[in-house]
């Protein structure tokens, strides 16, 4: 019991914040992981319009399976797309999350 009571009393003494002013380049890294998202949205849409060309030739040249390749392509694409768009907001709801924990 004592073991146990000396457990939560370290934890609930720990208190760290992120701290945005300590590692030099940061905003050079902030940059980057910028560009990558715009790079990714990029090649989310080449390949959006690439799954449609292979889905209408699929679907013209009565080949089902092209056809159906095309529309899983499209929704993967499409997938991507959300989950670059949404990282910011999905990172900071699981960080607000889980500062709130106690």
């Amino acid at each position: 019991m004592t073991h146990l009571s000396s457990v939560q009393l370290v934890a609930s003494g720990v208190n760290v914040t992120p701290n945005t002013t300590a590692i030099p380049g940061l905003s050079t890294l902030s940059t980057l992981v910028g560009s990558l998202m715009a790079f990714g949205l990029v090649l989310s849409l080449a390949g959006f319009v690439g799954c449609a060309i292979v889905m209408a030739i699929g679907h013209h040249s009565a080949n089902p399976q092209w056809s159906t390749r095309g529309k899983m392509g499209l929704l993967v694409c499409l997938a991507a797309a959300l989950l670059i768009g949404g990282s910011d907001l999905l990172i900071n709801t699981f960080y607000n999350l889980g500062s709130s924990l106690s």
